[in-house]
């Protein structure tokens, strides 16, 4: 296996900056946002968001967290593949920076969601607050269709790097497809959605394993300036 082109420290800090992005994605929207939020009932979410406010809040900065690991980490793996292929890295650094950027826009929805409900008259608001959720959803899935690309590439260069285990190309490539055909199948058919669902199962196992080799890689490679 060849050498990584980057220190050992600078690999591990890869590995945590996809930790944080893998903790604080999954934790803001299962553990924080997503218990509070009912589709079906705007009346519902309104005054579950307004009776864990906080908790709401904190959510978004969860995501914002989540969106500043993944720039840090698009330009560690800039890095690590450039010499692999600078036009290839570059392009994937670029589309992975696009769905950091529209995630991170896409959180307005949530706080414009949070100011509509604590204004008052919430019977009138609620609606209108559940639509802002709503467009952050779109938005999230609108960034992951980028990432999707993103994933495609990364795999391209994962498999061809002779760094990283071949396995994990592929499950970063199969990754990108989930991602790109659930994230298509809300903006053309939404109906759909759910069928896909159980497969996102694939990327959270694929990117624990790519985060899991970064932070546990075996010490000691030799290291080469970037």
């Amino acid at each position: 296996m060849k050498t990584l082109p980057l220190s050992h420290w600078q690999v591990r800090f890869a590995g945590i900056c996809y930790l944080i992005i893998i903790l604080c994605g999954v934790g803001s929207e299962v553990a924080l946002r997503g218990p509070l939020i009912d589709f079906g009932s705007a009346d519902g979410t309104a005054q579950a968001i307004l009776a864990q406010a906080m908790r709401f809040r904190l959510s978004i900065m969860a995501d914002v967290v989540m969106a500043l690991a993944d720039v840090t980490l698009a330009i560690l793996l800039f890095w690590m593949f450039r010499p692999v292929s600078a036009g290839l890295a570059v392009t994937a650094m670029i589309f992975r920076l696009l769905q950091s950027g529209l995630i991170a826009a896409g959180l307005l929805n949530l706080q414009a969601a949070v100011l509509l409900l604590q204004s008052g008259a919430m019977e009138v608001r609620a609606d209108l607050a559940l639509t802002f959720i709503e467009l952050h959803a779109y938005g999230y899935d609108l960034g992951l269709i980028f990432f999707g690309v993103n994933c495609l590439l990364t795999a391209v260069l994962i498999v061809q790097s002779g760094f990283f285990p071949r396995v994990l190309g592929i499950g970063i490539g199969l990754s990108g497809l989930v991602y790109l055909s659930g994230s298509i199948l809300r903006f053309v058919a939404p109906d759909l959605h759910g069928f896909v669902a159980p497969a996102y199962v694939v990327p959270l196992v694929a990117e624990t394993a790519f985060c899991l080799w970064l932070l546990f890689t075996p010490r000691g490679r030799p290291a080469m300036s970037p």
